[in-house]
């Protein structure tokens, strides 16, 4: 299982790094996103698949008994997941206000206009 989601983990970052070099922009923000989730993918797999249980102390006890799931992991993907979702808010107005203000979402043809408006 491990060394599946390793391929899809690799996957995904070779198809947000392909989305990153195409000239849109709407592709950009997918490729962004595709590195999140490969991002957020890796730090569960780097945990190890294991099997365990919630990390509560149970009532009366003193300490954990038993497996017991890493819970630090947990929260940085939580927190990545979260961090991925504004980025993508944020990416999907820019993308949006970039499609009404020029008419395209070409990179190159937004690298010319930019230039021509500062002549």
């Amino acid at each position: 299982m491990e060394l599946f989601l390793a391929l899809t983990v690799g996957g995904l970052f070779a198809a947000g790094l392909y989305c990153l070099m195409l000239h849109s922009v709407v592709r950009l923000a997918l490729g962004l996103v595709l590195l999140g989730s490969a991002t957020n993918l890796l730090l569960f797999t780097v945990n190890g698949l294991q099997r365990g249980f919630a990390p509560l102390v149970p009532e009366g006890q003193q300490a954990l008994t038993g497996p017991f799931a890493d819970p630090l992991p947990q929260a940085f993907i939580l927190t990545a997941i979260v961090i991925n979702f504004g980025l993508l808010a944020l990416l999907l107005v820019l993308v949006h206000r970039t499609a009404q203000e020029t008419d395209t979402d070409d990179t190159r043809a937004l690298r010319t206009e930019l230039k021509d408006s500062q002549q």
